[in-house]
Parts: structure tokens; sequence; C-alpha cells
């Protein structure tokens, strides 16, 4: 006799019973489509390619909302998975991800289609929810034992503490035009300041982790090119700061000492590029893995675009003209991976559905 599905604890058969499955094991980092997807149609927003921007925004917002009900539903049927993943080392830190994909999102919506209104509300959200996220993985993974070793315990998506914050930067300074106000610029300086000082913390950790331990191909995944992106989007919300100077005295008092931030976040980034090429190479020329789709390689497409658009930002803000086809070239580069993982996903989707009618 067949055992009807059960919701509740995810088992049966048929396409209900695999949905469940499929929400009780939900990918933590998933959101990182939405930064990725957003951030390279502000980047085509940036170079005035108005009708690609348009298009990839509507695809970021339906993944958005996608990816919202599903993890809302993963609260709602499989919260002890959900509540332990979110305190792990390994995991929690990548529901992040969230808060990244909102605000790249709100921004999205006002560069493209000028809704600062409802970037605002997006904004204030975005700020409860990282206050929830960070602080319950950070409260775990202080007090709750045992704990893992360097080795297993760090990995990429710990730099999601310096993106996710500096995503509420990036767009609060563009909100600065909108609701100008002193606390709230003084607010955007110091949570800048606190997402470098989480990135020295982790990239020390992370350095360690990967000059000191024997690296494991399977486990080089692509949330490691998040050390170059959480540099990255720490340039655009130094530059969207820098912008924002002739509207707040305070900013144009700190001008120098932000610009010198960001010139060296862009070079650091600009410096990690390179390994993080040769740990791919390594990974997967060398080593042989398979290279298939997995939806942590978001992380890898959301440093791409996210180097093009603060490259950009970065260019206009210090008044320097001579790097111009920087933004032009990375549109092109994020673009192809971003491609590249689309159609990978339509092909994983496809032989799921194969399977299933087999």
């Amino acid at each position: 006799m067949t055992t009807p599905a059960d919701p509740a604890s995810g088992t049966g058969s048929g396409s209900d019973s695999m949905l469940v499955g499929n929400i009780r094991r939900l990918f933590p980092g998933y959101f990182a489509m939405v930064m990725a997807t957003g951030i390279i149609a502000i980047g085509a927003a940036q170079q005035e390619i108005t009708w690609l921007g348009e298009i990839l925004f509507v695809i970021a917002a339906v993944a958005y909302v996608v990816l919202a009900l599903l993890l809302g539903a993963r609260v709602l049927i499989a919260r002890p998975a959900f509540v332990a993943d979110l305190t792990t080392h390994a995991k929690g830190f990548a529901f992040l991800t969230t808060v990244a994909a909102t605000n790249v999102l709100a921004s999205a919506a006002g560069v493209i289609h000028g809704w600062w209104d409802l970037a605002y509300v997006m904004w204030w959200a975005s700020i409860g929810l990282w206050a929830l996220l960070a602080y319950s993985t950070l409260f775990a993974v202080v007090l709750k034992g045992p704990k893992p070793g360097l080795g297993s315990g760090i990995n990429g998506t710990w730099f999601l503490l310096t993106v996710s914050i500096e995503s509420i930067v990036a767009l609060g300074a563009l909100l600065i035009p909108k609701h100008n106000s002193d606390l709230m610029a003084f607010g955007l300086i110091a949570g800048f300041l606190v997402g470098v000082v989480l990135y020295l913390i982790v990239m020390t950790m992370v350095f360690l982790r990967w000059t000191f331990h024997e690296l494991d191909p399977k486990e080089a995944d692509p949330p490691a090119w998040i050390a170059a992106g959480a540099l990255a989007i720490t340039v655009l919300a130094g530059s969207n700061l820098l912008r924002a100077r002739l509207e707040v005295t305070r900013i144009e008092h700190l001008a120098i000492f932000l610009e010198g931030f960001v010139i060296l976040a862009w070079a650091t980034s600009t410096f990690w590029f390179p390994l993080m090429i040769a740990i791919g190479v390594w990974r997967h020329v060398i080593n042989r893995v398979p290279l298939r789709y997995h939806p942590s390689y978001w992380a890898m497409v959301f440093p791409l675009g996210m180097y093009g658009a603060s490259s950009f930002r970065m260019l206009d803000a210090i008044g320097l003209d001579h790097m111009a086809w920087l933004p032009k070239l990375t549109l092109v580069v994020a673009l192809v991976a971003w491609s590249t993982l689309i159609i990978g996903l339509g092909y994983q989707g496809a032989t799921a559905k194969q399977r299933r009618a087999i």
C-alpha cells in the first residue's frame, strides 16, 4: 500500500512530497541569485543598456519573490532544519544573502525605475532582517558548543557579514538625497567602518585556513569568491557615500578618509581575483571536480557584477576617467557567467522533470 504524503514530515510519494523535501533542503544562500542578477541589472543601467537592465530587474524581482515564499514555507514546515542551519558555523551566515538581495534589488528599483519610496521601505526591512539573522548566527557560533575546528568551521559565507552590512550602507547612501539626515549619514559611516572591520577579522581566519590547512578540492566551493565580492561592495558603499558628500557636511568632512578606504578596498578586491581563478582551475582542471550547476555558484557571479558596478561608481566619485573601459569589460564577463548559470539551472530543472516522468 502506498503511504500518502505527510507535509509535516516530508515523507511519502509524489510531487507534493518532493516539493516538501526540496523546501526542507532549500539552500540557505540561494538569494545570491538575486544579488547577482540585480547587480548586473544595475551595471547594465550604468552603461545605458536600458532594455537589458529592465529584463534582468524583472528576473531578479521574480526570483526574490519565489525564494522569499520558499524560505517562508521552510520556516513553517521545516523549522528545526531551518534553525539548525541558521545556528551552524558552516551555513548560518549564508542566510545573510537575503539581506544583501533585498538591498541590491531595492537599489535596482531606484536606479532603473526611480522607485525610491519602495527602496526606502525595503532598506528599513533589510536592517531588521540583518539584526535578526546576523545576531542569531553570531550568538550561536560564539555561545553554543561543541565547536568545529577552523578548517571545517570557517568558509567564504562568513564574508556575508561584510556584504550584508555594506549593502545597507550602499543603498542608504543612495537614499540620502531623498531623506537628508545627519544622523542617517553618521549611521551609514559607522556601518561602512564596521563592515571593513568585519572583513579584516574574517579574512584573517579564512587566509589562515587557506595557507595552513590542506584544501580539499570538493570543499573549495564558490563562496570563496565572496572574499573579492565583499570588498567590491565595500567600494560601492564608500563610493555612494562620496557621491552624497555634497548633501551632508559630515560626509564632506570625511571625504578624503573615505576615498582612501575606497581605493584600498578596490585594490585589494582586484588583488584577490587571480587567486580565486587559480582555486577554480586547481579544483576543476587539475583535480577534475565535475563542473555542475549548484546554487552556490551564484556567489561567483555576484563578485564579478559587483566589481564592475562598484568600479563605475568609484571612477565617477573620484573623478578618474582613464579606466572607463573596466566596468564595460567586467559587465560582459559577468553576463557570460550569469548566462552560463541560467542555462545550468534550466538544464537541471529539465533533467529533474524528465526523471520524474520516468
